[in-house]
């Protein structure tokens, strides 16, 4: 029940994070900005419009936000809280990878168009996910490590700050936390990585793929980007957390602050940091990699 409640949650709030990070950057910046349901009205103005399709496009165009965020609703059933019933032995991989098949099916879809400013950014694009790839092998890694070889989400429980035997390993914990952090940053096209607000079509990524989308692709293409933040904050959210926190409401509120949380930390990243040069992205994900290693190997000093 607590999963089911948590996964109608993530459908219904995950546009309300984004009008967070917004509301956070605003007030930085020392204005209004857009209002917190801002992402809400845009998607409901999109879905009442006509679909609008490229000439030169196929039908690939108009399946791949479908599967994208076909892939990010089943990520997220599999992270919506704690002990979700579709879950296994291995599903944190299957959901790492409905992120790869969605990113994939966006890749194709701007390939599809024709379009130089939409291929210049899939080719960005799959440049830097292919750097994250070896994170998430990293990540994936420390978490079977340190939960005896398991490969489920549902071990995070255990695994977390305050989880038994594995008190000394707070610090490697917490430096996975941040190359996580940097993971959702770039997979999410957050600052430093990319400006979701830019509108320079020679330095956009995400962006510049969806140039030609537009009515109810273009919407679902925001709710599933809305969704997929949601969902790698949830994930951030259950690796921290200790795992004692008691079954039912409490549970659920913990980890909607949570969310909110990460929501607000990566507002005030995007208000303090500029967005790196791309000759400067490599090197900021191989830093996440290195830190990724650090943690295994202060880990291994710790058990052993």
């Amino acid at each position: 029940m607590n999963w089911f409640i948590c996964f109608l949650i993530s459908l219904i709030a995950a546009p309300l994070l984004v009008g967070v990070i917004n509301k956070i950057k605003a007030l930085f910046a020392g204005r209004h900005g857009p209002r917190l349901l801002q992402l809400y009205y845009d998607i409901f103005k999109l879905l009442k419009k006509d679909r609008i399709l490229s000439s030169t496009s196929t039908c690939i165009m108009e399946l791949c936000p479908i599967i994208n965020l076909g892939a990010v609703i089943v990520a997220t059933a599999l992270m919506a809280g704690y002990e979700s019933p579709i879950g296994f032995n291995g599903d944190i991989i299957l959901f790492f990878y409905l992120f790869a098949l969605g990113r994939i099916a966006t890749i194709f879809a701007a390939l599809d168009t024709g379009s130089a400013f939409e291929g210049m950014g899939a080719s960005r694009e799959a440049q830097f996910s292919a750097i994250v790839e070896i994170i998430v092998f990293t990540i994936i890694t420390f978490l079977a490590l340190i939960s005896a070889g398991g490969f489920s989400l549902d071990l995070l429980q255990q695994i977390s700050i305050s989880s038994t035997g594995v008190g000394l390993a707070i610090t490697p914990l917490l430096l996975i936390a941040l190359a996580f952090l940097i993971v959702l940053l770039c997979e999410n096209c957050r600052v430093p990585f990319d400006d979701p607000e830019t509108h320079l079509e020679l330095t956009m990524i995400h962006e510049a793929m969806i140039l030609d989308n537009a009515g109810p692709d273009l919407a679902i293409i925001h709710y599933a980007a809305a969704l997929k933040l949601w969902a790698m904050s949830g994930f951030l959210v259950v690796l921290v957390l200790p795992s004692v926190i008691v079954n039912g409401f409490v549970t659920i509120c913990c980890y909607l602050v949570g969310i909110i949380l990460v929501g607000i930390i990566v507002g005030v990243i995007e208000s303090i940091l500029a967005r790196a040069r791309f000759l400067k992205v490599p090197q900021l994900l191989l830093s996440a990699f290195t830190i990724a290693l650090i943690a295994i190997l202060l880990l291994s000093i710790f058990k052993y």
